[in-house]
């Protein structure tokens, strides 16, 4: 269900704990006077995407490790700079910042008069639409710009609508909280910012229908005791076009999809603040018959074993 919320704020640890339980933890230090702190924050939680306008009122800077999720900032007035590695990045007006899920990041300085609005993508999420939407093998992790120019086709059509969405946040009560708008607007703002930030993406272009729909099958159901039989169904094709489909048009075969798909999932689990179970329940759940295939495969993906990164 969407939810959407108004806060204003004046104390320092209060708007600290605020920001944080919107988009992630972080370092939060005064550049200026704290005490000249108004933190403005309207945001609306469409599940996988959070939208929302915010402004400190003094200048900042905030170290984060942007966990499971990509940050998409746009100033809207004032000016935002931070540092990713040795790479440094201004945006103004007409600019986007894009932060990593996963990599440290420090916005050096926030400053007073910068509102910004922030678009947050769940990592897991993002990754599965950029598959569903670009003819591209799938990753773990999507390759993108430190910088968006909004000058663009693209680019201008996907912050129109962020802004359009933004702009409704002033209201009490819209459309934006309706849970069966919520998931289309998701959908709507990760494919049009997939959409910007890879236009001359090698290998790019809409799937065949006979691929798409095995795709969003295994989304759908990763933990199905799937066969090569099933998927051609599905498909409406024979399993010899199937495998050239995928070939063509993924970069790998259906049951290596099937598996990325799944340690995605699991990824998710073993990383989530819940209690998603041992490992080897985790395995199970995402259709993975033996736990050390699961580590072994695991760790060749994300470098790390799945108890690893549970503990991480």
């Amino acid at each position: 269900m969407s939810t959407q919320r108004t806060t204003r704020i004046s104390d320092w640890e209060a708007a600290h704990r605020a920001v944080e339980q919107v988009y992630f933890p972080h370092e939060l230090t005064a550049l200026s006077s704290p005490d000249q702190l108004e933190l403005n924050l309207q945001t609306v939680d469409l599940g996988p995407v959070t939208i929302g306008r915010l402004n400190w009122g003094t200048d900042v800077s905030i170290a984060c490790d942007y966990p499971d999720a990509y940050e998409i900032n746009i100033p809207v007035s004032g000016v935002l700079e931070s540092r990713a590695g040795s790479v440094h990045t201004t945006s103004e007006a007409g600019q986007a910042t894009v932060f990593t899920a996963d990599r440290p990041s420090v916005i050096t300085r926030w400053s007073g008069d910068c509102q910004v609005v922030g678009v947050k993508f769940d990592a897991e999420y993002l990754e599965r639409e950029a598959d569903r939407v670009r003819a591209a093998p799938l990753r773990s992790q999507l390759l993108l710009p430190h910088q968006l120019d909004l000058s663009g086709h693209d680019e201008q059509s996907w912050f129109a609508l962020v802004r359009a969405l933004s702009a409704q946040l002033r209201e009490p009560a819209d459309l934006l909280a309706n849970p069966l708008v919520g998931p289309q607007l998701a959908s709507a703002v990760s494919s049009a910012f997939i959409l910007a930030v890879s236009p001359g993406e090698a290998g790019t272009g809409l799937r065949p229908r006979m691929v798409k729909r095995v795709l969003d099958a295994l989304h759908d159901d990763p933990a199905r005791d799937w066969r090569l039989a099933d998927m051609a169904e599905i498909g409406g094709s024979s399993l010899r076009r199937l495998q050239e489909g995928f070939a063509e048009h993924v970069g790998a075969t259906p049951t290596e999809t099937l598996r990325d798909i799944r340690l995605s999932r699991a990824r998710a689990d073993l990383t989530s603040s819940d209690d998603a179970g041992t490992v080897a329940e985790v395995a199970a759940r995402w259709g993975f018959s033996s736990p050390s295939r699961f580590a072994a495969a695991y760790r060749k993906r994300y470098g790390i074993s799945p108890s690893e990164h549970r503990r991480r």
